[in-house]
């Protein structure tokens, strides 16, 4: 046989491979329905081109390393202490000031598959069995601690801490299919978001590969105890934090990369307008003592993702070829893990960027919790917390 005979007979045989995946290697082999969805990304010259080129966040101190997996949130009780963090086998911890102890868990059923693991995607099988903490917020009033869930809903535990106890684990006859963060207002209301309702969090990295928009902003009533739905096809809604005045919240279009607001009070009220447009994907968002709002970037957007978000019937094409989930997820991060924060004003205005684009110390950003003049920097993905010191 011919040279090109040969070649033409491989590009069959791969063309053929590619398109059956028999070994199921692609990144959504395991998912049938799967449906690639177009995300209306803003359009690039609107993406900010701000950096840290001193990569501040390098400065951060590494603390607790490997005394706590997954540590996304960062919480101070009223009093003042902690941190208290939910970890990837599902409790709630607390630092005392001396060491780490137990404080609460969102699962009753924990047993030995919920016993430390030797990696954070070990975890990942068993977490709507143990539970899965991400968001968490005390009540300054009563000093409970609210915990959303990823698995289990929108939960509430005492000062004493224990067993959480489940609020909602629906709205409107859909179940909560991915609890992340919330925020309380005066009044005892929980804002909080719900990132999908088909993709459970251990599936986040399809969510992400689709662009679906079932995600939902909602608000729990302790009065009533009734869920509402205030914003709905939202794609990938992440943190929520509310003004300084309570007259409005912002939370995080995740996959658009986006900041938006919702009016509570005024001639506004009950609608939502675009707040800034971000460099990259947000995770949680906290609100600090001045009204400002600090902004967990997981990544910097890329031409490559900006690409294929518009360009849904490409993105399913290269996610059947097969090539594993974390392969396409270092592609679509730009290759490699790196933290970034920003501070925004109410208005929208960025005030700062801290960044580490080289990932040597802070890799991955889920929150930021300003307190005494430090960040506190919680991460899903990292076996640490970094705190850095501000000017």
């Amino acid at each position: 046989m011919k040279p090109a005979g040969i070649f033409a007979g491989i590009c069959i045989l791969v063309a053929v491979y590619c398109a059956v995946d028999p070994f199921n290697h692609g990144a959504i082999s395991e998912f049938p329905d799967f449906e690639a969805f177009k995300v209306e990304m803003p359009d690039w010259s609107e993406i900010p081109v701000e950096k840290d080129h001193e990569n501040l966040l390098q400065k951060s101190e590494i603390k607790f390393l490997n005394q706590v997996q997954g540590p996304e949130s960062m919480a101070f009780d009223p009093m003042g202490r902690g941190p208290y963090t939910g970890v990837a086998d599902g409790r709630v911890i607390f630092w005392d000031g001396r060491k780490w102890t137990d404080f609460a868990y969102t699962s009753a059923n924990r047993s030995g598959l919920c016993d430390t693991k030797p990696s954070l995607i070990s975890y990942m099988k068993n977490e709507h069995i143990c539970g899965r903490p991400l968001g968490l917020r005390f009540d300054k009033r009563s000093g409970d601690l609210y915990i959303a869930d990823a698995y289990h809903g929108l939960m509430k535990v005492g000062p004493e801490g224990g067993l959480a106890t489940s609020l909602t684990t629906e709205a409107e006859g859909v179940p909560l299919g991915f609890t992340n963060d919330l925020d309380i207002d005066d009044e005892g209301n929980v804002y909080f978001t719900d990132s999908s309702t088909k993709y459970q969090r251990r599936n986040f990295m399809q969510l992400v590969f689709s662009g679906e928009d079932s995600g939902r902003v909602l608000k729990y009533s302790p009065k009533t105890k009734e869920t509402t739905v205030l914003v709905r096809n939202v794609q990938f809604p992440n943190g929520v934090s509310l003004s300084k005045d309570g007259s409005f919240f912002v939370f995080c279009e995740g996959l658009i990369g986006r900041l938006r607001k919702y009016w509570l009070k005024g001639e506004k009220a009950g609608t939502s307008e675009i707040m800034a447009t971000l460099p990259g994907f947000p995770d949680n968002i906290r609100t600090n003592q001045n009204g400002d709002f600090w902004v967990a970037i997981h990544c910097r957007t890329t031409t490559y993702v900006h690409l294929l978000g518009k360009y849904p019937k490409l993105r399913h094409l290269l996610l059947k070829l097969p090539i594993s989930a974390k392969i396409h997820y270092l592609v679509h991060i730009g290759g490699h893990m790196h933290g970034v924060v920003m501070k925004y004003s109410p208005e929208g205005k960025l005030l700062k960027i801290l960044e580490d684009r080289e990932g040597k110390v802070v890799k991955a950003v889920s929150e930021v919790e300003e307190k005494d003049g430090k960040l506190w920097i919680g991460s899903v993905l990292m076996p640490f917390v970094a705190v850095y010191q501000l000017d």
